[in-house]
């Protein structure tokens, strides 16, 4: 394989999403360096599962930094090393500043200067802002209305600066919900405190939590409950592969959506559930929050006309089954 030898450098490479696509790198045959602060990332997965060289540091430390580049021959950075967490970054936008935004330029800045060129950048969705159109696309108007989005807007456009001065080049992901977990139950979504639907509504099944709440059932939508674009994790990493070869192809900087262009319902994804584990779920109907759209679903057509990236996993079911897999695996309570 061409690419053999290349050294992907994967920040965030314990967390989430970034272990599903480190996964991927391995088995497409690239080696791969992490570099986790292990705040929310998993050493017990790198050293279990991944088995590759963990730097346990934080991308706003330069030292850091240079070292990883002097010492590995890295060709290209996936990053995902960044904070999350919506309503946290209302209350405290200057940990989301300084470690999403701060700390991108202190990693631009050392990738320049190590003469790295190439960078896959896990944006979001949410820098759109109230869907004005649906399904989004790429050219729909941008309007983050919390810091954490804001935090990705200002990376984005820092990211097209550095490409204009410095010639690095950049795919940026805005991705919808990433969900699931890997088919073989190898690793999976483990957020504390999690605060996503499906892992909340599997808890709900596993008995380790008593309900699950639904946030409004009067939306404009078939059931009266928000619909959400959810898309499996395994998806996401291969879409990096595929950005990683793009760029590796010559191609130019470009920003693209990755969802599945179809929105699954809250009452829909706890149906799923409830009838893939036969449990009973326990559902408690709240007014609607402040700021939920009706309907968020993105539209991939641009992914798939220059990436050929295509879903293998688009049914809410699999995604379901193989996030439940998972967690009986991680929390199993067999009861």
């Amino acid at each position: 394989m061409s690419h053999a030898k290349e050294t992907i450098l994967v920040t965030g490479g314990a967390g989430y999403i970034g272990s599903h696509t480190v996964l991927a790198l391995l088995r497409a045959g690239y080696d791969v360096v992490i570099l986790d602060n292990l705040e929310y990332g998993h050493r017990e997965v790198v050293e279990n599962v991944l088995k590759v060289p963990l730097i346990v540091g934080d991308i706003n430390h330069r030292p850091t930094l240079d070292q990883l580049f002097a010492s590995y021959n890295i060709t290209a950075v996936m990053h995902f090393a960044a904070y999350i967490a919506v309503g946290e970054s209302v209350k405290d936008p200057a940990k989301y500043y300084r470690n999403n935004v701060s700390g991108t330029l202190t990693l631009l800045e050392a990738m320049v200067a190590a003469n790295v060129k190439r960078i896959v950048f896990a944006s979001t969705c949410s820098i759109y802002g109230m869907p004005q159109q649906v399904p989004m696309t790429e050219e729909h108007p941008i309007g983050p209305i919390n810091p954490y989005a804001m935090t990705k807007r200002i990376v984005e456009q820092m990211l097209s600066d550095f490409d204009r001065a410095y010639n690095l080049r950049s795919v940026v992901f805005r991705f919808f919900n990433a969900s699931g977990a890997n088919p073989e139950g190898l690793i999976g979504e483990d957020h504390n405190p999690e605060t996503h639907l499906i892992p909340l509504v599997l808890f709900t099944a596993l008995g380790k939590r008593d309900s699950i709440s639904i946030w409004g059932t009067d939306y404009p939508t078939p059931d009266g409950t928000c619909l959400r674009d959810y898309i499996h994790v395994s998806d996401l990493a291969n879409a990096y592969l595929l950005g990683l070869k793009y760029l590796s192809a010559g191609g130019k900087s470009e920003a693209f959506n990755l969802g599945n262009g179809n929105g699954f319902s809250v009452k829909q994804v706890i149906e799923t559930a409830s009838s893939i584990t036969g449990k009973e779920i326990k559902v408690v109907e709240c007014d609607r929050r402040v700021g939920d759209p009706p309907v968020l679903v993105g539209s991939s057509e641009k992914a798939r006309n220059i990436l050929s990236w295509y879903p293998q996993y688009p049914d809410i079911s699999n995604i379901v089954l193989h996030a439940w897999q998972w967690h009986q695996k991680r929390h199993g309570s067999n009861k």
